[in-house]
């Protein structure tokens, strides 16, 4: 069984076994846990930080006002409010939003308090479109109307989250000795753009998961494509498929089309992920795909 290189590195993992239903915390409720039937998420995309209420809003600027902030940005004011011991307290009441293909998609809480720390890092002092923030965790019900603003999408409890920039997963990808540095950022960037503009890639469902987990943690298919664009073939497809090998687990083939550029011969190759639980894990490498 392959296993990946990672490519970037998560701060820890917590892996979990798989269940229909857990504890989460409710970020309306009391301390109390809510019990709710979960799916998973492994999604891509960028973290908001909004204010809830308009009484929110006033006390963070009551927190600038005790801050030194002469010649900041207003983003820069943001984070560096919310970063020092004076802003802190305002963090756990910021509604957390994150946007797939600049959608607005979930509400995210951290299962563990502790990393809210986390979502303070990914407002980024000075953004950037090329930001990307990827969060892991489970799928609970659509968020009361009350809790954001009137923001109505689904809410997801993270259990790892993790932001940097594409420049920044480019440069991580290990790069083919014999194949020069800007021909191999160039092909990764198209390969990651392709992932992330399959329709309705919101990291909900066992494919999308499967192909987000890829795009983050296998170089292989970054290496492939550079390759294959190498000897004039395009990436003309990225599809998914439930596995032969599914049993007790939930297997998915990810299979990558290259055509040639003058003959449009075309060759295929795929990877299988096993997706049953939070994380998911490379079954094998990237292989030659015979259609049966």
């Amino acid at each position: 069984m392959g296993q990946p290189t990672s490519i970037i590195t998560p701060a820890h993992e917590d892996i979990t076994g798989n269940s229909s239903a857990m504890e989460v915390p409710c970020p309306t409720c009391t301390d109390t846990a809510v019990p709710m039937m979960t799916s998973y998420v492994y999604a891509i995309g960028r973290i908001e930080a909004r204010f809830p209420r308009l009484s929110i809003e006033k006390e963070f600027a009551q927190a600038t006002g005790r801050v030194e902030t002469a010649g900041q940005t207003d983003q820069q004011t943001f984070y560096n409010v919310l970063s020092s011991p004076e802003g802190r307290y305002l963090v756990r009441q910021l509604c957390w939003v994150f946007l797939s293909q600049n959608l607005e998609t979930y509400i995210v809480q951290p299962h563990d308090p502790r990393d809210f720390d986390r979502l303070v890092e990914a407002i980024r002092p000075r953004p950037s479109p090329l930001d990307i923030d990827v969060i892991i965790g489970f799928r609970g019900p659509i968020a009361p109307p009350d809790l954001c603003n009137g923001l109505t999408v689904p809410m997801v409890v993270f259990h790892q989250i993790y932001s940097f920039d594409r420049d920044t997963l480019t440069k991580a990808i290990p790069r083919p000795t014999k194949m020069a540095e800007q021909q191999f950022e160039a092909a990764a960037a198209e390969v990651f753009e392709r992932i992330l503009q399959i329709a309705d890639n919101a990291g909900a469902t066992d494919d999308h998961r499967a192909l987000n987990y890829l795009a983050m943690r296998y170089p292989g298919i970054y290496a492939r494509t550079a390759e294959e664009f190498a000897q004039d073939f395009s990436l003309t497809g990225v599809e998914t498929r439930p596995s032969p090998l599914s049993g007790t687990r939930k297997i998915v083939d990810v299979i990558f089309s290259y055509t040639n550029r003058k003959t449009d011969f075309t060759e295929k190759f795929f990877v299988r992920v096993d997706v049953t639980e939070e994380f998911p894990f490379l079954v094998t490498k990237l292989a030659p795909y015979l259609e049966r």
